[in-house]
């Protein structure tokens, strides 16, 4: 498949503060393999030099009428230009010519290698003094009724702040409400006439009113705003979208110019979308064209509220950049809406929007120092990448790839363009794709001529008798069969396809399916069926073989790494397995010591088998059993460098591993930085000496440095420590006494107590003992006067 392309840059002038420059060049093909290995010319079993020359760019048509032999496809004359006899083939990008076109901002840079994607270079750079229009949408709800006051000398204030970015700025004026039917308002007469308190002036409800066009006289718009009333409505959401999808649309009644558009949205509540407009019996989706009635919106209760999608595609279309300004309360969903739109901005509006011009400020800063690229709606088959080059050198791809941010005035930032296409369209005909950055108005325009067919397919000969009888026609050295017609000189007719002797060359070692069921038994050949992937297709003489049932791992095709040939994966370099699923790098199998499975085990698809069944871990590095490595030759360096320990007999033979060195003190062993995989030990002998050394490996030799002296512990001084058990003696027996003593004084006293409790208590003495008779009887005459 071949490709013109043609640049047209649609305007001279430039774009939102940004000048454009385009460099790039134009190369008459664009064509491209539908496959990345393999033999892909004869895979795509092309039937025409047409068909073949759109499989991709080494692919040539042999032109030379005997080329097959019997019983050979035709297909076969789609081959790959090496293999192909030079003489014999036609490959229309061999002798190429290059068109070369200058246009305005664009210039010629280098010639394009067949087959490749083309590309392009767009370059931008931000400018200053720029034109600009401002339209400033406000919701007129009573909730903003301090706001309105605020706004009335926004226009003047505004200019003289606009004055510093530029010198040409226009400003407008738009509210809005609601739409005038029930729930969203009250349609009782009174309410309708004043939707507020009977203490309140408010002016009627309306969906939404064009008050100022764009102008440059910001006295006018202050004394209109200054004239504006609240309204009123009963819902918290308003029907925003209505207005801004009206100052969208209407361009004329708004006064909109071709230079930078800024819509600034105003509000302290949320909005209706697409959808809303039910509860009040609207189903009739907007349909996104202009209603305005001496500048007011005349259709809000018969169209439903606009979508997202249909606003962000009429702001797109006309080149309108949206600044929200809400409050804090509705930021979070003003951000959520902020990125479904592109080239939009929140900015937090205070209680009674007395920061709105730094407001604007700021968000116009902010986008303006963003370039983000779109593309028209892509021909099918066709697509486009970017690859961003913005400031300091930074590079993206995919969606990064179509924007740069934070660019300052002078500031140069580029694109590379890349436009690919997978095949001829259906119609044949012309495709245009428009390029432009979001924001502006200039857009180059890409005109795609695609070239379907061979120049000889033009000199074909109609009905040759060539082609059996005259069915079909003569081209580039083979038949196209008419239709209804097939095999090599259209010799068949689709009607005796599957005559038990034709089908009997389609079946497979005499079996009983044809074309193993995956195809067509067509003149005695199979043609196999293709699948709705086209990436997937069945192969072989009897169609036996496809590249799409081998083994998976991680639920990719051969792991994903490998081709699937004939039902069997064939696995990249360092892959092996049924599903190309085990690596045969090494590298995650190398330990600490830099050995595979530190000398342990084998690396199998990457990961370690450890064959000693002590040693675990990834790279079998870990035994949990094992000695420490201090304890492991702890007798070994007793025997080399003290010559005691229990190998001290057969030192010679079991410990002449590693090479000895003796040091005087410990501060001379080596440090863990001078050497190697370094231990440093401190091990115990039998007379309770504790010495120490230190292990080491590297360049495959041991080695291990050893104190000189062990450190043993001083004997003990026997006379303080029988004087303190002596001692100790003593004065543990004193503190018994006398701990004995006390509880006996203890004892003692409660004894002493008790005896005077009890004496207390007693109930008699001697002196009224009451079996006491006194010897003494004394007897009392009753008679007696004492006369």
């Amino acid at each position: 498949m071949l490709i013109i392309i043609v640049f047209v840059c649609l305007s001279l002038s430039l774009s939102l503060s940004l000048s454009l420059s385009l460099s790039l060049s134009l190369s008459l093909s664009l064509s491209l393999s539908l496959s990345v290995d393999g033999n892909d010319c004869t895979k795509a079993s092309a039937q025409s030099c047409g068909e073949c020359i759109q499989v991709g760019e080494k692919c040539g048509w042999c032109t030379f009428e005997n080329f097959l032999k019997q019983g050979e496809s035709k297909s076969t004359r789609c081959d790959e230009v090496e293999i192909q006899p030079q003489k014999l083939t036609l490959n229309l990008r061999a002798d190429r010519s290059v068109i070369k076109k200058l246009i305005k901002f664009i210039k010629p840079q280098t010639d394009f290698v067949s087959g490749e994607p083309q590309k392009f270079s767009l370059t931008f750079k931000r400018a200053e003094d720029y034109p600009i229009d401002l339209y400033y949408l406000m919701d007129l709800s009573f909730s903003m009724k301090d706001d309105l006051e605020n706004v009335k000398n926004l226009g003047t204030d505004l200019m003289k702040e606009m004055q510093t970015i530029t010198s040409d700025f226009r400003i407008g004026f738009g509210s809005f409400v609601e739409k005038t039917v029930m729930p969203y308002i009250s349609t009782t007469p009174a309410k309708l006439l004043n939707p507020c308190t009977a203490d309140q002036n408010c002016t009627s409800p309306f969906s939404y009113k064009n008050v100022l066009k764009l102008t440059k006289n910001g006295a006018e718009f202050n004394k209109l705003v200054s004239k504006q009333q609240i309204s009123g409505n009963l819902d918290s959401p308003e029907g925003g979208f209505d207005a801004i999808m009206q100052v969208a649309v209407c361009g004329e009644q708004i006064g909109w110019r071709n230079v930078t558009r800024l819509l600034v949205f105003s509000t302290d509540a949320g909005f209706h979308f697409a959808g809303d407009g039910k509860l009040g019996g609207i189903v009739l989706p907007n349909d996104g064209k202009c209603h305005l009635k001496d500048n007011m919106y005349t259709m809000s209760h018969y169209y439903d509220y606009p979508s997202i999608a249909h606003l962000v595609q009429k702001l797109s279309d006309n080149n309108i950049q949206t600044i929200f300004a809400v409050t804090e309360e509705f930021q979070s969903v003003y951000k959520e809406l902020k990125n479904l739109i592109p080239k939009s901005a929140v900015g937090t509006l205070s209680s009674n929007s007395s920061n709105v011009i730094k407001l604007i400020i700021d968000a116009y800063n902010s986008l303006s120092s963003e370039v983000i690229l779109e593309n028209s709606k892509l021909p099918e088959g066709v697509s486009i990448s970017y690859v961003s080059h913005c400031k300091n050198g930074v590079s993206e791809t995919g969606d990064n790839g179509r924007k740069c941010s934070n660019i300052s005035i002078g500031d140069e930032v580029s694109f590379d363009v890349a436009i690919t296409a997978k095949g001829c369209p259906s119609h044949g005909k012309s495709e245009t794709i428009k390029i432009k950055p979001l924001g502006f108005n200039e857009e180059v325009v890409i005109v795609l001529n695609f070239i379907c067919e061979c120049e000889c397919h033009d000199n074909g000969v109609a009905n040759s008798d060539k082609c059996h009888f005259g069915n079909g026609t003569f081209e580039c050295g083979a038949c196209r069969c008419n239709e209804g017609r097939i095999g090599r000189v259209c010799e068949c007719s689709k009607d005796d396809v599957r005559t038990e002797d034709l089908d009997a060359n389609c079946r497979m070692d005499n079996g009983t399916d044809i074309c193993s069921n995956n195809g067509d038994c067509i003149c005695g050949t199979c043609e196999c069926k293709k699948r709705d992937n086209p990436e997937e297709r069945y192969e072989g003489k009897f169609c036996e073989c496809d590249n799409f049932n081998c083994d998976r791992s991680n639920n990719k095709l051969c792991g994903g790494h490998g081709q699937c040939v004939c039902r069997v994966c064939v696995c990249d370099t360092n892959y092996t397995g049924s599903a190309c699923d085990c690596s045969l790098d090494t590298q995650s199998c190398v330990a600490s010591n830099g050995q595979i499975c530190n000398g342990r085990g084998t690396c199998e698809c990457g990961v370690c088998k450890c064959t000693d069944q002590k040693f675990q871990g990834p790279t079998c590095e870990i035994c949990p059993t094992c000695p420490g490595v201090c304890t492991e030759h702890k007798a070994c360096v007793q025997c080399r460098a003290f010559q005691t320990g229990e190998f001290k007999d057969t030192c010679q033979e079991k410990c002449s591993y590693f090479n000895l060195a003796i040091v005087d003190k410990k501060e001379d062993l080596p440090q863990p930085n001078s050497q190697p995989y370094l231990t440093h030990c401190k091990e115990r002998d039998a007379n309770d000496c504790w010495f120490f050394f230190t292990y080491s490996t590297g360049n495959d030799t041991v080695q291990v440095y050893v104190v000189k002296d062990p450190e043993c512990p001083a004997g003990p001084d026997i006379i303080p420590i029988v004087a303190g058990l002596v001692a100790g003696i003593v004065l543990i027996g004193l503190a018994l006494l006398l701990i004995w003593k006390l509880l006996m004084i203890i004892h003692d006293r409660r004894e002493f107590a008790k005896f005077e409790k009890e004496k207390m208590n007693a109930k008699w003495d001697a002196g009224e003992n009451p079996i006491y008779k006194s010897a003494v009887t004394t007897v009392v005459n009753p008679k007696y006067e004492g006369k």
